[in-house]
Order: structure tokens, then sequence, then C-alpha cells
């Protein structure tokens, strides 16, 4: 397990403001309940945003047939869309809700070449509002495989999730469970398949990224 270096920086600047709160709960509150309050709620508070931007390590179950979950979190969406951006046409759609304790890596959920990157500003719903996909803050990424298959994902922010960030960018060839982004405290990342891949997860599961399988290609 790592930091992931999204966190870094704000993690020190945190450590640094918590140890003087400390010294200063000390100072102000010696011998006080008041004191003991303060101290354990900085150090929870701490230890919540150190979970946020932990980066697991472990090795990928690279296989051309399985779409991977693209993030840790819970299927909230499983159904047939007009993907209406790009692919322009019927595509299977999934959708894994990601709360603020989960893993906020994001990866690729299939190997490819990415064909189209966009990052479009906008609202802060929900992650689980049906118009989330479409009006929240977002990025959308396709990544094309070397069989001509072309599969898209979008990041999307939440009502907390204020900045996202992603890696890549048009022509770059990235490997199956390879990072392409990060997503800061609750979000949600849409999948866009074709239609005759075969669902493997069912609503309510719980999802991996990198790890959990939740579609096969034909």
């Amino acid at each position: 397990m790592t930091i992931h270096k999204e966190g870094r920086t704000l993690l020190f600047v945190l450590l640094i403001i918590f140890v003087g709160i400390i010294w200063g709960a000390d100072y102000f509150f010696p011998e006080s309940v008041i004191r003991i309050i303060i101290i354990a709620a900085a150090i929870v508070f701490y230890l919540l945003i150190l979970q946020f931007f932990r980066s697991p390590v472990f090795e990928i179950p690279k296989n051309e047939k399985q779409v991977l979950a693209p993030a840790d979190g819970k299927v909230v969406v499983i159904e047939e869309v007009e993907e209406t951006e790009y692919l322009k046409s019927k595509r299977k759609q999934i959708s894994i809700f990601m709360s603020p304790v989960n893993v906020h890596v994001n990866r690729m959920p299939v190997a490819g070449t990415i064909s189209f990157c966009k990052y479009h500003p906008g609202k802060y719903l929900v992650a689980w509002h049906p118009k989330s996909s479409t009006e929240n803050e977002r990025t959308t990424i396709v990544a094309k495989m070397k069989n001509g298959t072309e599969i898209l994902f979008r990041q999307i922010a939440g009502a907390l999730a204020r900045r996202i960030k992603w890696y890549v960018k048009e022509g770059q060839p990235l490997q199956q469970g390879e990072e392409f982004g990060f997503i800061k405290f609750g979000s949600r990342v849409d999948l866009f398949l074709p239609l005759d891949a075969k669902v493997l997860v069912k609503i309510g599961d719980v999802t991996k990224g990198g790890r959990t399988a939740i579609a096969e290609l034909a």
C-alpha cells in the first residue's frame, strides 16, 4: 500500500496544521477533556484523509476478453443506452459509484490506445443522479483495442468530488489495469460497452479497480 501522488502535498500540509492544533490544545487546555477531544478529532480526521489517498499495489489479471472495473466501488447502473457524444450508438452502460471510503485510483478497463479524450466542466449533482452522466463535471475517454473495438468510459464528479485528474492523451497506448486518473472525494465512473458484451456483475455488487471482471467481450 502506498500514498497516491495526488494526496502527498495535502497530507503534508495537513500534518503541519494538525501538529499545530495539537500543540495549541496542549498549551491552552492542559489536563482538560477539551484537549482530549481536540486531539482525538484531529487524529481521526487525518486518518480519514490518509485512507482516501491510499493506492494499493497488486498484480493486474490481464485478459483481452474481459473488461476490468475501472474503480473500487458499487455497481449502481446496468442498462442499454444511446451514447451520443462519441460512439453515437446503443451501448451497455455499467456505472460504478465510488464513496469517500473507496480507493479513488481509476484504472484502464481494457488495453488499448486512447482515441478520444475530452474534459467537460459542469454541475456537481450527487453522483447517483440520472443526469450526472451528462450534466456534471466529467471527462470522456475512449480506448481503442487492437481488434478495433472502442470502449468509452467517463470520470464523473459528484457532490463532494470537485477535482477530476486524468493522465492520458489521444494517441497514448495503455495496458489493462494501468492507472489513467484519480477523482477526489466521492464520484462515479461510467463504462459504455458493445451490446454483445456479457455483463458479469449485477446492481449492488462491489468492485475492485483493476481486479474485478465486470464484463466479457464477444
